[in-house]
């Protein structure tokens, strides 16, 4: 598992394109958005660097925060 930080995210719709994103990439993934905060947690066997690539993709510039 692991942390994206996400910018541009701002109402539910921005967090079902960024799920919709990661999940493209990976469609078993688990993900959690935190709206709130700006960060999504991703349980996927993708790598970090691949799934913030489809989420900058999608419109929402995304790095790797942390992995746990």
């Amino acid at each position: 598992m692991y942390t994206l930080k996400v910018e541009k995210m701002s109402c539910g719709g921005c967090a079902a394109r960024v799920t919709r994103a990661v999940q493209a990439v990976d469609p078993k993934a688990k993900v959690e958005v935190l709206l709130k905060d700006r960060l999504v947690q991703v349980e996927s066997a993708e790598a970090p660097g691949a799934i913030a690539g489809a989420i900058t993709s999608a419109g929402y510039p995304a790095t790797p925060a942390t992995q746990i």
